[in-house]
């Protein structure tokens, strides 16, 4: 019987989800911005001005980015994952 031992994140792993938390992260508060900016009364006009169409884009790029992050995540997880199962059941 195969007892699975956890293994820690590789540094890529930890890089990725810091990542993934800052770009979703940021993504969200600017959405946050923008529902509240709208609830204050701010109009279409309002937001082509300033920072807010800096503001605006930040999760229409943010969250596709974050997406793809994610997937990236993923796979180098369960493939760290796969080549642990490997090693173990050739030792």
């Amino acid at each position: 019987m195969t007892t699975a031992t956890p293994s820690e994140p590789t540094r890529l792993e930890r890089i990725l989800a810091v990542m993934v938390a800052g770009i979703v992260g940021m993504s969200i508060v600017a959405f946050l911005a923008i529902i509240v900016g709208s609830w204050r009364g701010m109009t279409s006009a309002d937001f082509s001005e300033g920072i807010w169409p800096t503001i605006s884009f930040v999760p229409l790029i943010g969250l596709p980015i974050g997406f793809l992050l994610i997937l990236s995540l993923l796979v180098v997880s369960t493939r760290r994952r796969r080549a642990g199962e490997a090693e173990d059941s050739e030792g």
